[in-house]
């Protein structure tokens, strides 16, 4: 088998999609829960914009597309997009921030249809497009999903059908570069078949999507049942359900796996989505899917065989969330590779974290969770 580590899967998609998928809702805010105090709004003069903001001492506050927003004075300057303070073909900011005066307040605040214009003490101007503010705003963050999923067990997985892309089609055409992305980003694995079995067609099609990550154990590498790395990988014992280089402090956030040959019975992959398996761990036990996002745990990498020599230790929790919106974005779970927790570091949390760790490996263990797929 061909391993390889691939990103930026997104932004290739969004390239070719004339439509995104969305798949999250804005909250209705009541407006007046959130302000109970008198206080005073500029309002603008179009009804079907329903946007307002007001002015305090060190922030500025926008009610705008359903969301109130808060935006320190320091930030709107820092972040301004004109030419002077940011470059358009690079997408760098060239202000010095530490140039910022701490205590800037604007001296003026217009709004120009859909753009709301800052004047600072010093004459410059600094715009923002009202959508854009949403979109870069904390509370717009909170609402946005960075990756919608369809999560899935053996029989909506099994349900839903999803269609293998050819090869050739998914080398040559975009439209089946697109739904190779459309199916992997959705579901989190994806199928191409009619792959000769080369390395060069391998590497084709690892390329077609991005670039590949070198790692210890080269660019590109295979492994069969002879024990050559001393892992049970590299044997005919069944591996059990994990996320592969839980060792690394970055984690592989992508892989292909190739089958070049085959010969015997067995070999089929087993696939779990642990996205689905966390979800019903916060749907059944939300304290117990906290602990799972907060408690660090060391994963560590033993290899002592023939020329390989290799020490490596990754940190980090089994769930990790962004912090503004606590989606999940990654998994780091493998009990081979899970180090002693030293239930004596003085954290109430982490005495309780083995426990909480074989109750998600309860739940992807699951048979109703587990999907096989023949790779020959």
């Amino acid at each position: 088998m061909w391993c390889h580590r691939l990103s930026h899967l997104q932004s290739r998609l969004q390239n070719l999609l004339r439509r995104g998928v969305t798949c999250w809702a804005f909250q209705q805010l009541n407006f007046k829960s959130l302000f109970p105090l008198a206080i005073h709004w500029h309002h603008t003069a179009s009804e079907s914009l329903n946007c307002a903001w007001q002015q305090h001492e060190d922030h500025f506050e926008l009610q705008y597309a359903n969301t109130v927003m808060r935006f320190d004075y320091v930030w709107l300057r820092d972040h301004c997009r004109s030419a002077s303070c940011y470059n358009s073909k690079t997408h760098q900011r060239s202000l010095d921030t530490a140039s910022v005066d701490l205590c800037i307040k604007p001296k003026t605040i217009r709004l120009d249809e859909t753009t709301l214009f800052f004047t600072w003490p010093d004459g410059h101007v600094t715009k923002y497009d009202l959508d854009w503010l949403v979109r870069n705003s904390y509370e717009g963050q909170k609402q946005k999903v960075i990756q919608p999923r369809i999560l899935w067990n053996a029989e909506i997985y099994q349900r839903a059908q999803v269609p293998s892309v050819d090869f050739q089609s998914f080398l040559e055409t975009n439209e089946g570069l697109k739904n190779f992305l459309q199916n992997f980003l959705l579901y989190g694995i994806a199928f191409v078949e009619n792959v000769p079995p080369t390395q060069e067609h391998t590497e084709k099609l690892a390329e077609r999507v991005s670039l590949i990550r070198e790692t210890i154990y080269g660019r590109m590498w295979y492994f069969t049942s002879d024990f050559s790395r001393g892992d049970t990988a590299y044997t005919k014992l069944a591996l059990d359900r994990h996320t592969d280089t839980t060792y690394f402090q970055e984690p592989c956030g992508i892989q292909v796996f190739h089958c070049l040959k085959h010969e015997g019975t067995g070999g089929r992959t087993l696939l779990v989505d642990g996205f689905y398996a966390a979800e019903q761990v916060l749907q059944k036990a939300p304290e117990e899917f906290e602990l799972l996002t907060k408690v660090p745990l060391k994963h560590e990498y033993i290899e002592n065989v023939g020329e390989c020599h290799n020490h490596m230790i990754g940190v980090g929790p089994v769930l990790n969330i962004y912090p503004w919106n606590k989606e999940l974005y990654l998994i780091r779970f493998s009990k081979e590779k899970k180090n002693m927790v030293n239930r004596q570091q003085g954290s109430s949390l982490q005495s309780y974290i083995p426990k909480r760790t074989l109750t998600y490996s309860h739940l992807i263990s699951r048979t109703s969770n587990e999907y096989r797929q023949s790779l020959i």
